[in-house]
């Protein structure tokens, strides 16, 4: 028992061979890690945590370490380590030590850890700091029913922190299983939380003695937590809230080893509008999904952090602007980020999204990135018109489509939504039916290719544009609203968007007249067609549901 005092309260040098740091050696080097499990894709909750050690280390001129949490086999999805990192990879939070990267204090997957959970297992075990516990999944489940039955919390009893050491070395000896348990003292700890303040709790009055080597041999997550942290150097532990609770464990934990235990920092809640906790299971939340919607990286770093604060007055969030990384390094202060939990507003997204999207296209190289992104998503949007070299994707008219959609899209996604696909493709003979069933209609396409074609490029304008139908519509004796529904559809095959002058602008000169080209070609198909008498026909039966020709 003595030596089991000496061993927890008595600040010692050397423990188990291995030299410890003062507190002013741990904080030299500012080492803050993410270390989530790798069960799948990394979510909005894990990407603020993430976020929030990224730039607390870059702030300090630190190192920010990716580890992986996989002593839970069961959970273990596959891929997910590689899916984790190119999550983080575009968000621009990119590790200084990881798994693919390596680093001094490597392996960074726990299960590659293993001998040293076992080297310091024993020395807390020869201190007396922890014990072996041979009770039964039968027994604990026991344990666990009475308590319900008594409305009471359940908790282990702490039966086997009492055997005889000839009784463990019997059972030992004997083969039977068992795990490794913490002795919990039973005293109120307290510690300087960064963002709550002073947090104090006695984890012996609520819990039992903790596993901390489960039956299969795999450290528990607060056990390799506490030893991973010291070992890599981890000088500051920024994490969920959720997690707060659990601190003093880990404290007490430290203590046992005679270790100095990190700075912690506990972020606040992320909620959902409702007010209901951000969970994994929503599958919306994840960082893919949103990468796979058209987010940027940007927008979703500024969405995450708007309602939670950790900025200097000169973030001002209620301006509408997109902060860079660099800038949010910048401003960073962790004692700006509130303690009460913060609630997601969606309507901001859309918003920061087409921020970032007006700031890279003020950029000359950034705006080259986004035609290349374009050209490569119409690309495998519309890849049965790729094939067939129908989609209009030269750079020029590309940067034009994003000049022109600045104000009008906030993803680039929204530019192959059906409403403007006739940016990229020729209308279809579908799309030209309802225009098909007047003779004149040909004639009337024709006539305005002719009076288009005389155009120079540079008058190929909006106004210009405007004025030239207006007047094409006066001297062909056309009703106007006639003659737009006529082109819109020639034009885009749609039936209601854009002014018809605005579509000729950004489709450009040559794009209009072969549009007029391909109308006047497939309306001839079609009216041959009617005049074949193919009442069957799908164009028929279209004209007739249109009311453009009597039913009988």
């Amino acid at each position: 028992m003595v030596r089991k005092n000496i061993f927890r309260w008595i600040p010692s040098t050397i423990i188990c061979g291995r030299q410890l740091m003062t507190t002013a050696q741990r904080i030299q080097e500012v080492r803050v890690r993410f270390a989530p499990s790798p069960t799948g894709h990394l979510h909005l909750g894990g990407l603020r945590t993430a976020f929030y050690n990224y730039i607390f280390a870059k702030s300090r001129g630190g190192k920010f370490i990716l580890r992986i949490e996989d002593t839970d086999q069961s959970r273990i999805v596959p891929d997910a380590v590689r899916t984790l990192e190119n999550d983080l990879q575009w968000a621009g939070i990119v590790p200084d030590e990881s798994p693919s990267i390596g680093g001094p204090y490597g392996p960074y997957e726990q299960s590659g850890r293993l001998p040293l959970y076992r080297d310091q297992v024993k020395c807390i075990l020869e201190a007396g700091a922890a014990y072996y516990c041979f009770c039964t999944d039968r027994r604990l489940d026991l344990l666990r029913r009475e308590a319900i039955k008594a409305r009471q919390v359940p908790r282990y009893d702490n039966r086997c922190r009492h055997l005889p050491e000839a009784e463990v070395k019997k059972r030992l000896a004997r083969g039977d299983n068992y795990c490794i348990r913490f002795k919990l003292v039973s005293n109120e700890e307290s510690f300087e939380d960064l963002v709550y303040g002073k947090i104090s709790y006695n984890i012996a009055l609520n819990e039992g003695d903790p596993v901390i080597i489960k039956s299969d041999g795999y450290p528990t997550y607060h056990f390799a937590n506490v030893v991973d942290d010291h070992f890599m150097k981890i000088s500051h532990v920024l994490r969920g809230v959720e997690w707060q609770i659990s601190t003093t464990k880990h404290i007490l934990l430290y203590r046992a080893f005679g270790w100095q235990p990190p700075v912690y920092a506990h972020l606040p809640l992320i909620l959902n509008t409702d007010g209901s906790k951000l969970s994994k299971r929503q599958g919306d939340i994840t960082v893919d999904n949103y990468r796979r919607e058209g987010i940027f990286p940007e927008a979703l770093l500024n969405f995450i952090i708007d309602a939670g604060g950790g900025f200097t007055k000169d973030v001002a969030r209620t301006k509408s602007r997109i902060y860079t990384l660099q800038e949010l390094i910048e401003q960073f202060d962790i004692s700006h980020v509130k303690p009460s939990s913060c609630r997601l507003t969606p309507e901001k997204l859309p918003e920061f999204n087409g921020l970032e999207l007006r700031r890279r296209l003020a950029d000359k190289e950034e705006s080259a990135v986004l035609v290349q992104e374009v050209k490569e998503l119409v690309s495998r949007t519309f890849k049965d018109r790729l094939e067939n070299q129908k989609l209009q994707l030269q750079d020029d008219h590309i940067m034009s489509v994003l000049v022109w959609g600045e104000d009008r899209i906030t993803r680039l996604t929204d530019l192959v939504n059906s409403n403007l696909a006739f940016l990229w493709i020729i209308p279809s003979q579908h799309a030209l039916e309802i225009v098909a069933s007047e003779a004149n209609n040909i004639g009337v396409l024709e006539d305005m290719k002719l009076y288009l074609s005389k155009l120079l490029e540079t008058e190929f304008h909006r106004d210009h544009l405007k004025k030239l139908l207006k007047d094409f519509s006066s001297e062909k004796q056309l009703p106007f609203s006639k003659l737009m529904k006529l082109l819109r559809s020639a034009v885009s095959g749609l039936q209601e968007g854009p002014g018809v002058a605005e579509m000729m602008e950004i489709l450009g000169r040559a794009s209009t007249l072969a549009r007029l080209d391909h109308a006047v070609t497939v309306l001839k198909t079609l009216q041959t067609s009617f005049a074949g008498g193919s009442g069957d026909s799908a164009v028929s039966k279209r004209k007739l549901s249109l009311g453009l020709i009597p039913s009988v």
